[in-house]
């Protein structure tokens, strides 16, 4: 731990043992973790329908099946078995691989913007 960090928590330490912090707008309530300050305001509301109906964005599902499929790596004992799951995640992580930068759901934005031109004749 850096010297400053250390600072900072010996700091803390002395005000929550003073009571310096008892008192403060929040305490003892759970942690907003549904922040989405960092999304556009223009799809706040958009990303919320689709996070309350359960789905994901396609990059997030596929870091959850690589995960799931790690984990059935490490208990598959058929040789057979094995290969077919690790070519599986062979193929995966390629696709992974192939969305970084723009991301997958960057390449599925892409192709949805390129059929709605077509549509709309465009």
């Amino acid at each position: 731990m850096w010297l400053i960090d250390q600072i900072a928590e010996q700091s803390i330490a002395q005000a929550i043992e003073r009571g310096e912090l008892d008192d403060l707008p929040g305490a003892g309530e759970p942690l907003s973790l549904d922040d989405d300050t960092w999304v556009p305001e223009e799809l706040r509301a958009g990303y919320r329908l689709l996070k309350n109906a359960g789905f994901v964005p396609p990059e997030v599902e596929s870091l959850r099946q690589l995960r799931d499929l790690e984990s059935l790596l490490a208990r598959v004992t058929d040789p057979e078995q094995r290969d077919i799951q690790f070519r599986r995640l062979r193929v995966l992580e390629s696709h992974l691989k192939e969305g970084r930068g723009r991301g997958l759901a960057g390449a599925a934005r892409t192709r949805y913007h390129e059929r709605l031109l077509a549509r709309l004749g465009r």
